[in-house]
Formats: C-alpha cells, sequence, structure tokens
C-alpha cells in the first residue's frame, strides 16, 4: 500500500481550528460554531477555543479590528457594529474597534456615492436605485436622501 493510499488520521479540533485560523481571523463564537459543525461536542470544543485565547491565536478584538478596516470606506458604522454582533463579538470589542477606527459616516457616505454614482439622479428610477444602494451599505434614509437632495460638488 502507498503513502497516498493509505487513510490518514483524523485531525484534532486543536489542529483543525489552527488551520481555520491560518486562513483567516475569526471571531470566539464564529470558530466555535465551525468546529461544532465537525461534529463535536461543546464539551470538546470549548476548553480547545479557550486554550486558543489563552495563547493569543484568538482573539474577539483583533478580528472586531481587522472587520472594521476591511469594511470601513464602503459599510456605515451601523451596518460594521451589526455585522460583528451577529458574529457574535462582545459589545465593548464593537464599540472600541469602530472608535479606534477611522470610520467617518459622512464621509463614508460621499466618498461611496462619488465612487458608484458620481452625480445626482436623472430621474425617480434612478434616485431609487442610488437610495437602495446606499441604504444597503447601511445608511439610514434620512441621510441619503438628504445627500440625494443636495449633491456635494465636484472634488
Amino acid at each position: 500500500m502507498t503513502d497516498a493510499s493509505k487513510p490518514r488520521p483524523p485531525k484534532s479540533l486543536t489542529a483543525r481550528a489552527i488551520g481555520y485560523l491560518a486562513q483567516r481571523e475569526y471571531a470566539r463564537a464564529e470558530l466555535r460554531d465551525r468546529l461544532l459543525a465537525t461534529g463535536a461536542t461543546p464539551v470538546e470544543v470549548d476548553p480547545v477555543i479557550d486554550d486558543l485565547v489563552a495563547q493569543g491565536y484568538l482573539s474577539d478584538e483583533r478580528y472586531a479590528q481587522a472587520l472594521v478596516r476591511r469594511k470601513s470606506g464602503g459599510y456605515s458604522k451601523r451596518s460594521i457594529a451589526q455585522t460583528l454582533k451577529a458574529k457574535g463579538v462582545p459589545g465593548e470589542a464593537v464599540t472600541e474597534a469602530l472608535d479606534g477606527g477611522d470610520a467617518d459616516d459622512a464621509a463614508t457616505l460621499v466618498a461611496l456615492w462619488r465612487r458608484r454614482f458620481g452625480h445626482p439622479p436623472a430621474d425617480d428610477r434612478e434616485r431609487a436605485r442610488q437610495v437602495r444602494f446606499l441604504q444597503s451599505r447601511g445608511f439610514g434614509l434620512s441621510v441619503v436622501l438628504k445627500l440625494l437632495r443636495d449633491p456635494p460638488n465636484e472634488a
């Protein structure tokens, strides 16, 4: 029997978790759910998660900061906060990451509108399209309509 045809022993939960973390950052709850989906029990998974946190491989704060860096400039603070909370990041880590980031909703809204559209809507259909897009990025209806009523001058 060759080495390629021999069945490999199953990966340990720790090896599997480190493999996931080698790909990208994970929130604690997100990694726990991913490990539970492999068929492991919470009794097996929780000590592995605690050990990874203790070793510094897993950090909700670091995950939150990475997500804020990735999404700022394209999404509102409200949208980013909702995404982090949906991933199970604790509220204080969300607040700290958003305060530490350089996300400014007003500037982000204008920059995103310019990058995506660059001109005021010509008709109601175009206005609705722009409103839907900006709302999907987490901006409130009132600020979007204000922007479209009085579009910024070309910079």
